[in-house]
């Protein structure tokens, strides 16, 4: 007998390291069991994905900043780089290369979590809903490791371009530039935006608009490749010298990514709206370093709603687009800070006049770059506006190039953004009549450069707009009254807030903007007076301009249901699964009306909701109709439009059924896409008579 075995009958103890092996199999089983119940998306994933959107909000920034760059660099010339490198300044470059903002604790976070989720992903068992969860598990994941794989090339970038010269102040360097180059450069980026941009006139507008109507419509479809192009023309535009502004194409170009990601990951028509607002956001906030301004005007300016659903995606895609640019960019604020005090309570009455010019000047400029846009595509009249409407994008283009060029021989204001001249105006140093004259020429500049057919935004300029006649008004009334008035620094930077809260009418997005970026509590009691009168002024006076054509809302009130519902035989109850999904894939709207076992209207059945179940033959005998069935409020053929729409986003769905008449074997069926159809025919109609449905330059409510 071996003395090492034990006795016959005796048990074998199981070693610690067998069991705790079968432990850890039966935690990772349990945890596998939970992950395959996992449903994505959701609300609670909503704010994960804005968050995604806010990172890539963040580096478009930081890439729009640094082709600005570029361009501004190839402008002014090779000259600056060879100064540069013949002073010996490798050793400079190595310390910007040091003190750049490398944050590798995001790579360290970042992966760790990216690199999990994929994991994830793989260990999921495929099949069902689960095959949805793998799927966008790793499209996350890709995405957060795509970001980080674009943020520390950025950085590198942008500390190279803070040595070669172009990120001096152009306040500093537009004065000595030769006349030859001042009138060059942005007649020949104007040709190029032109040769860009004619055969993709959807680009053409300014950023936000598009967001906003692309949200108002319900289609939240922002094609991500437009985003791209429209990045890459406004920097031309912006870095060969034309006047506009860098914004609305960041806005643009973050609203765009978002509508793509949501698209992909399935967002239901709300959630891809608030995704929408995040990218815009984001996009905002990283531009100008202010996070909470930026998420203001997602919710005041994009989604128009102030609802506690909305704050977490968009607070985080914020911060994110906040962080990245701000190590990309760095942290440096976009106004100096600048003390200010509240003298006495009368200075108010200063502010509320002050509010009334904003108001005013953001009207003229609406109307100014209206008139421009018409006069280019041949509405003016004589002779030159039909000659000019026949030429090429680019001629067109090139020629609002050479105009700015001209006026920024007089105002150097006018080169491309301007806004190094809203910090000498924060500061009292330009004089009363460069102030007044830089307000002006800048308002007709960026009307020529945009509306003969440049690319950029309207959003900045409106501040350097404003800035500038602040400052001149400021210095009036210190003038008259220096023993009861501010300096003239702080009316600028109040009429800064003013005119972007007149021209986007969202003086909730002014006031923010300037308290953030300015950094002072004492400045809001003017700013909210100034941003209110100015926002309320120029509402009035565009709604009491504007052509008088029916709203969306009054189509909508004024048209019956039975005017769009189509007629469909309802789907019995007991219906097996099987020929169910013939039907649904053979129908038009992908969408059937179900009865319920007595014969009445139950709801509806989506071919959407085939996925869940469509790989799992076991389950097709047992499932019938009923079972795939969502009950829903039944309309009735004489409600209108309106309440269809309220219940469609009560509900969170795309279609309605419709009771039918008596006798009738049919039943009515109501899509969202009809009503969308619906709106898109009558705004065609109103535009081919002359009224289009919604302003190009200025954001309607």
């Amino acid at each position: 007998m071996n003395l090492d075995e034990p006795p016959p009958g005796t048990s074998t103890p199981t070693p610690v390291w067998t069991r705790l092996r079968e432990r850890l199999s039966r935690l990772l089983y349990l945890t596998l069991q939970a992950s395959n119940r996992l449903r994505l998306p959701g609300p609670s994933v909503l704010p994960i994905a804005g968050a995604v959107v806010g990172l890539y909000s963040g580096l478009a920034a930081g890439i729009f900043s640094n082709l600005i760059g570029l361009f501004t660099g190839i402008t002014f010339g090779t000259a600056e780089l060879a100064h540069t490198l013949r002073r010996g300044q490798l050793q400079t470059l190595v310390e910007a290369f040091a003190s750049a903002r490398w944050h590798l604790e995001y790579a360290f976070v970042g992966a760790p979590l990216a690199l999990g989720a994929l994991l994830l992903a793989r260990v999921i068992e495929p099949g069902g809903p689960r095959d949805e969860v793998k799927r966008r598990l790793r499209l996350l994941a890709l995405l957060t490791l795509g970001a980080l794989s674009l943020y520390y090339p950025l950085v590198a970038l942008s500390a190279l371009n803070s040595v070669f010269g172009h990120a001096h102040a152009l306040s500093d360097v537009v004065p000595q530039l030769p006349w030859w180059l001042m009138l060059l450069a942005p007649t020949l980026g104007g040709v190029l935006v032109g040769r860009l941009l004619r055969d993709r006139p959807e680009t053409h507008g300014h950023g936000v608009p598009e967001v906003v109507r692309a949200v108002k419509s319900g289609a939240n479809v922002v094609p991500a490749d437009r985003g791209l192009l429209k990045l890459v023309a406004s920097a031309i535009t912006i870095g060969s010298g034309g006047s506009a502004g860098r914004e609305g194409p960041i806005v643009y170009g973050g609203a765009a990514f978002a509508s793509t990601v949501g698209r992909v990951l399935g967002f239901s028509r709300r959630e891809l709206s608030i995704l929408l607002a995040c990218g815009a956001g984001a996009g905002i906030s990283a531009s100008f370093n202010a996070p909470i301004a930026g998420a203001v005007f997602a919710m005041e300016i994009i989604l128009r709603e102030f609802e506690l659903r909305v704050f977490s995606p968009i607070i985080l895609a914020s911060v994110a687009g906040t962080l990245v640019s701000q190590g990309v960019l760095g942290e440096a604020p976009l106004l100096r800070q600048v003390s200010y005090d509240l003298v006495s309570g009368s200075e108010v009455l200063a502010y509320a006049v002050l509010g009334i010019g904003c108001g005013l000047l953001a009207f003229g400029f609406v109307r100014l770059l209206h008139g421009v846009e018409h006069f280019f595509r041949g509405g003016g009249g004589g002779k030159l506006s039909p000659w000019l409407a026949k030429k090429p994008l680019h001629f067109r283009a090139g020629l609002g190039g050479l105009c700015a060029g001209l006026l920024a021989f007089v105002s150097p204001t006018v080169w491309g953004s301007g806004h190094d001249y809203i910090n000498l105006a924060a500061v009292g140093q330009l004089p009363f009549f460069f102030l007044v004259t830089a307000c002006v020429l800048k308002l007709v500049g960026t009307a020529l450069t945009i509306g003969s057919g440049g690319s950029g935004g309207t959003f900045f300029p409106a501040a350097v707009i404003g800035a500038m006649a602040g400052g001149a008004f400021g210095t009036l009334v210190h003038y008259f009254f220096p023993a009861s008035t501010g300096p003239s620094g702080a009316y600028a930077l109040v009429g800064m807030g003013g005119a972007v809260a007149a021209l986007n009418r969202g003086p909730l997005t002014g006031m923010m903007m300037i308290y953030e970026l300015s950094g002072n509590h004492d400045i809001i009691l003017p700013l909210m007076v100034t941003c209110t009168i100015a926002s309320a002024l120029c509402h009035y006076l565009i709604e009491r301009k504007s052509p008088k054509v029916q709203s969306d809302a009054d189509l909508l009130e004024a048209t019956p249901v039975r005017a769009l519902m189509e007629h469909l035989p309802p789907v019995p109850a007991g219906l097996p699964l099987r020929p169910l999904a013939d039907l649904l894939l053979t129908s038009e709207t992908g969408t059937l009306p179900v009865l319920d076992t007595s014969g009445q209207v139950y709801g509806i059945v989506q071919v959407q909701q085939l996925r869940e179940v469509w790989r799992d033959e076991a389950v097709y005998p047992l499932l019938v109709a009923s079972d795939l069935a969502r009950k829903l409020p039944l309309l009735s053929p004489d409600a209108d439009l309106a309440h269809a729409v309220r219940v469609m986003d009560q509900e969170d769905v795309d279609a309605l059924p419709v009771a039918a008449p008596q006798g009738i074997a049919t039943c009515g069926l109501l899509t969202r896409t009809a009503i969308r159809r619906f709106l898109f025919a009558q705004h065609a109609q109103a535009h081919a008579r002359g009224t289009p449905p919604m302003s190009a330059t200025e954001v309607t409510h």
